[in-house]
């Protein structure tokens, strides 16, 4: 330090003057100085981290080291400069590597987006050719977010991407458009067919005319669903207005039928006696049969003569009167095969065909028999014994026409 407070720095350049400190002493000035080269290298080590830790760009970063290396050549500071100059340089190379890791890194960020960008395109042409007019839209919207946020390309690449994206979603749009006006006009269309039936149902809904009116009803219901929907403010008012008109319709019939139950209460307590009455002919056999069907007919008439039941026992009660009758059918009909005139007349012709070839067979038996032909014999023997079983069979068959 020089008497007029001057303070000097030692340099390979030799000693430079680094400013003057007049009012204190030289130990005082030296805390200064030093204190300033303190925070020089404060400065260099923070810059140190950042570089070494990528939390500032290469071209930022060589800004910095140039305006710190700038406070060097012209130092304000003691200490070891020569030392913070050569940590400096020794980030230079380092920015070399980092940039080219940047050129690596955004290279790749390009291709990903590209075909990232291409993938979507095509998703969204795919989706332009299809009718899911619901998660379409929104999937194309999701698409767009996505795309906005993806790196530009090379101005020719991007835009024809972009083209063929926006190209797909102007024409599902389009496609989309007419898809719900079409239906729309289809609605429109079965709102007027709706609201017709709907007239024709509540002219029936105090009808009487309980069976011609459910079938007109039925009807009805298959022309309303056959129509479609209707736009969404009438459609559920219109199915509400047809219901009701089905309902009390529908309530006052079945109201009618149980009264009419009610009242056949009566005609299914006589029928169900006259069962036990058919019921007791089982089992019908062939003798007394004209007996059991005279007295069948008379249950039967007044069976027809008790009048309607109620309608969850007609089955049942209509069921045990066939079984009855069925079982008399049967024995009638077996008793008319057995006495049929041809099948009789077949059977006695096979009858009389097989007592001849018995009797031719016993005669040549016992010729053999008188020549000692033994050979001749098992044969005669054998087929006999199969004539003889057929005979029998046939005399059993005859005996069921006789």
């Amino acid at each position: 330090m020089a008497t007029d407070g001057t303070v000097y720095v030692t340099t390979p350049e030799g000693e430079k003057a680094v400013g003057q400190y007049p009012e204190g002493s030289p130990e005082e000035a030296l805390a200064f100085f030093t204190k300033r080269y303190d925070a020089l290298a404060f400065e260099v080590h923070l810059l140190e981290q950042r570089v070494r830790g990528g939390k500032v760009g290469p071209d930022e970063a060589d800004k910095a080291i140039e305006q710190v290396t700038e406070q060097l050549v012209e130092p304000r500071a003691v200490g070891d400069l020569v030392s913070l100059a050569a940590r400096l340089d020794a980030l230079r190379p380092l920015l070399g590597v980092q940039r080219g890791q940047r050129r690596e890194e955004r290279a790749q960020r390009l291709e990903e987006s590209r075909t990232r960008k291409r993938a979507i395109a095509e998703e969204a042409e795919s989706i332009s050719r299809g009718n899911d007019w619901r998660n379409g839209v929104n999937r194309l919207r999701d698409l767009l977010e996505e795309w906005k946020g993806l790196p530009r390309l090379d101005k020719r690449t991007d835009d024809e991407l972009w083209h063929r994206f926006s190209g797909a979603r102007t024409a599902y749009t389009r496609r989309r458009k007419a898809h719900f006006a079409e239906l729309n006009e289809k609605r429109e269309g079965s709102r007027v067919v709706k609201e017709r039936l709907l007239r024709e149902a509540e002219a029936l809904r105090e009808s009487t005319e309980w069976g011609p009116t459910s079938g007109k009803y039925r009807d009805l219901m298959q022309r309303w669903k056959a129509a479609g929907p209707a736009p969404r403010e009438v459609e559920e008012d219109l199915w509400q207005r047809f219901r009701a008109a089905q309902d009390a319709f529908f309530g006052a019939r079945d109201a009618a039928n149980a009264e009419l139950d009610r009242e056949f209460a009566a005609n299914a307590e006589v029928k169900v006696a006259l069962l036990g009455e058919a019921e007791a002919l089982l089992p019908v056999t062939s003798e007394g049969l004209d007996d059991t069907k005279r007295r069948f007919r008379e249950i039967a008439d007044r069976w027809d003569a008790a009048g309607k039941v109620p309608r969850d026992q007609v089955k049942s009660l209509e069921a045990r009167m066939r079984k009855v009758e069925q079982a008399i059918r049967q024995v009638e009909q077996d008793q008319w095969q057995r006495s049929d005139p041809e099948k009789s007349a077949r059977a006695g012709d096979l009858l009389g065909q097989l007592e001849r070839a018995v009797a031719d067979l016993e005669a040549d038996l016992a010729k053999a028999r008188a020549a000692g032909d033994d050979k001749r014999v098992a044969e005669l023997e054998d087929s006999l014994g199969s004539r003889r079983q057929f005979l029998e069979m046939a005399r059993r068959t005859a005996s069921d026409f006789s």
